[in-house]
């Protein structure tokens, strides 16, 4: 039986999956995957149907979900970058208002203050030592793979570190729920799983339900992969990723994806069961997202470190018993920056009193969207590239723009081409769009070339202080 609902101050659950992009959902009506506790979350709460990251990089998306704050203003450059041990962050803010705060698997924040405001962490950090290599634009230049990117033909059925840790994340959070029961504070919990992170391999049945019956190829019309733009060259000639790979590689790649989504929509499920056997359901804020998404073969790309839909373009869904609507989508554009202020506004903090780049979506989920900004900004500012590059989401209209003389553009109507497959960039009778969206990207960085130097000077210094005093790094 569900708990009562309440108003006022409600415990904060957030299950973030890693590498998870939007559109793989039946919950996005995805054709092929399977994710009933995700439409149970839909038929019971609000659905952001355009919700992004804002970096399509573990560390820096993470960095900036922590804080609330855009990459460049919180300086997450890139996956060797720790966050500063003094940075505020939603749970420091959330305790301060008589929360208990805890992290429960990974959040990727590398440095010697790895927890950054939660209480504890009930399991572990599956990268608290990992020394992730540091990409130096001016130095190293533009690296080419000297093979094909390994973990498309190296995925199936099976299991890995990566299921064991998941496995070992869901029981804490369980055990965690089971305990709060009695809580006399209000609680935030961050579930951080690693599903559907390759490598691409998922236990029974998980990869049998999908392989070789469910499965697809990626959406690549003729001719598309040779006019690549600028950025996704680089990203296939630095990480391999264009194989090549056969049609059933792809495939099995694809059907292990599609498996480990619902491999972790049945952990969701079980989550969401304990709350409601603990009757502490009324009066919890869920959210469900992830860090950022998957390519999957599209566009002849694998992993992130791009803004095309699939690597950009994250879940997100909200359930908050009698406060929040039940079976709302939300069509308007919205990021993850946007969610922290939100958690924050419900757990009593005000999102005006602090320095962050979001906006609560409280007014926009009670049906006032009259004001609503209706976009998101994203930024890849590691390796992956040889530049700054931002990403501006406003309506319907996506550009992308990598800074340089001149600068890299794409600019895509996403209603009229929600593939990406048309480059408008460039083209007359749209430049007063693009123009405006440029301005918009130079709001937020008013002096791209000093950013650039700040973002080199740290690649630097930090691979020489790596180089210089290897034993004692953890970043």
């Amino acid at each position: 039986m569900a708990g009562e609902a309440k108003t006022d101050r409600p415990n904060v659950l957030v299950i973030m999956s890693d590498e998870h992009g939007g559109m793989f959902s039946s919950v996005d009506d995805h054709p092929l995957v399977e994710t009933p506790n995700m439409e149970r979350l839909a038929t019971q709460g609000v659905t952001f149907d355009n919700a992004y990251c804002n970096s399509p990089l573990c560390v820096p998306s993470r960095i900036s979900f922590m804080t609330g704050k855009f990459v460049s203003n919180a300086r997450g450059w890139d996956n060797a970058t720790p966050l500063a041990p003094d940075a505020m962050t939603w749970p420091y803010l959330l305790r301060c208002r008589g929360y208990t705060a805890s992290l429960d698997g990974k959040m990727h924040l590398i440095g010697p203050a790895p927890l950054h405001g939660f209480n504890r962490q009930l399991s572990r950090e599956p990268h608290l030592d990992d020394k992730h290599f540091i990409h130096r634009w001016r130095i190293d230049g533009l690296p080419e793979a000297a093979e094909p990117w390994p973990e498309v033909p190296a995925s199936g059925a099976g299991t890995s570190w990566l299921i064991e840790f998941d496995d070992e994340v869901e029981a804490a959070a369980l055990a965690y729920i089971r305990d709060q029961a009695s809580a006399e504070q209000p609680f935030a919990l961050c579930v951080g799983f690693l599903a559907p992170h390759f490598p691409l391999i998922v236990p029974e049945p998980y990869f049998s339900m999908y392989y070789p019956e469910r499965t697809d190829l990626p959406d690549l019309p003729p001719g598309h992969l040779e006019n690549l733009p600028p950025a996704a060259r680089r990203l296939r000639r630095m990480f391999g990723l264009g194989g090549p790979y056969t049609d059933d590689e792809v495939m099995r790649a694809r059907a292990a994806y599609y498996g480990m989504i619902t491999y972790l929509d049945a952990k969701i499920g079980r989550i969401l069961d304990a709350l409601e056997q603990e009757g502490l359901d009324g009066n919890t804020l869920v959210i469900h997202t992830s860090d950022h998404g998957e390519m999957l073969g599209e566009h002849g790309l694998w992993r992130k470190m791009n803004f095309y839909e699939q690597a950009a373009r994250v879940p997100l869904q909200m359930r908050w018993p009698g406060v929040f609507p039940e079976g709302v989508r939300v069509p308007q554009v919205v990021s993850l920056v946007d969610v922290v202020a939100t958690m924050l506004e419900a757990g009593g903090v005000s999102p005006d009193s602090w320095y962050l780049d979001g906006d609560s979506l409280l007014p926009l989920i009670q049906g006032d969207a009259a004001d609503w900004k209706n976009e998101a900004f994203a930024e890849h500012l590691a390796h992956g590239t040889d530049r700054a590059r931002a990403m501006i989401r406003s309506g319907n209209w996506k550009l992308c723009y990598g800074h340089g003389d001149p600068p890299e553009l794409e600019l895509y109507d996403l209603e009229a081409d929600p593939g990406e497959f048309e480059n408008l960039a460039g083209r007359p009778e749209h430049r007063v769009v693009e123009e405006r969206l440029i301005a918009r990207i130079r709001e937020e960085w008013p002096d791209p070339d000093r950013l650039t130097q700040e973002i080199q000077a740290s690649q630097e210094e930090r691979s020489e202080i790596r180089e210089r005093t290897a034993d004692d790094m953890v970043f």
